[in-house]
């Protein structure tokens, strides 16, 4: 009897001991996952909010397996060309929803300006949000010509109603979204109204520019859709 309880307690205090061995097998590998780095983006320095990110504003920098998130951008090539939501901190884990390709906000030297009425002679009925746009002055003494070297990003454009122009059916912002170029096109087209308003994202000299030429009223602009808003995020 005496022989048969020691066994018993033996065969327990083995069972014991291999899963307290187990356990701190499995603790260990547990440390050891933890322990392993993933490389995260984050800002070289502080990044203003409405930054278009370049290369040289945003480096790899490695983090614990256990501190990463599935909200964390892991490659360059996501956040190049990309605009920034909100301020970004230096070394601070960048986050997909702190980022947006559409690039509606103004840029770290601009301001987003509504245009005035009295200002524009025409405006391309194609012309979107997020949108880039040429802009042309049309003078009454015949000296008409390209305005400004570079296009320029669109806020906002919207109706008399001040309802924001697009397809209620098919959002032309989702369809640029989801690269699907045929459904932009026909967002286009089939949108809920005229352009009454529109805003553009413009540097200090670009509104004084504009300001300056059309504020005499020998001046007044034609802005034109630019194919680039197609062909670009």
């Amino acid at each position: 009897m005496n022989r048969r309880r020691s066994l018993l307690i033996s065969i327990a205090a083995a069972l014991l001991s291999g899963l307290l061995v187990y356990g701190v097998y499995v603790l260990q590998v547990r440390q050891v996952a933890l322990q392993q780095t993933v490389n995260i983006v984050v800002p070289k320095n502080f990044i203003r909010a409405g930054t278009l990110i370049e290369e040289g504003l945003v480096e790899l920098r490695p983090v614990l397996k256990g501190s990463y998130s599935d909200n964390m951008v892991t490659k360059l090539s996501d956040v190049i060309g990309q605009e920034t939501l909100m301020p970004l901190g230096s070394n601070e884990p960048l986050l997909c929803w702190k980022i947006n390709k559409f690039h509606m906000l103004p840029g770290a030297q601009q301001s987003t300006f509504q245009i005035p009425k009295e200002y524009i002679l025409s405006v391309s009925n194609g012309i979107r949000a997020g949108d880039q746009v040429r802009i042309y002055a049309s003078s009454s003494d015949g000296a008409s010509r390209k305005l400004l070297d570079k296009d320029i990003r669109v806020a906002s454009v919207k109706s008399s109603a001040n309802i924001e122009i697009d397809n209620p059916k098919n959002s032309n912002l989702l369809s640029k979204a989801n690269g699907d170029a045929e459904k932009m096109y026909l967002s286009r087209l089939e949108a809920n109204g005229a352009i009454d308003q529109i805003n553009l994202n413009l540097t200090e000299e670009e509104w004084l520019l504009l300001d300056r030429l059309c504020s005499t009223k020998k001046t007044k602009l034609v802005i034109a859709f630019s194919s680039a808003s197609i062909t670009s995020p």
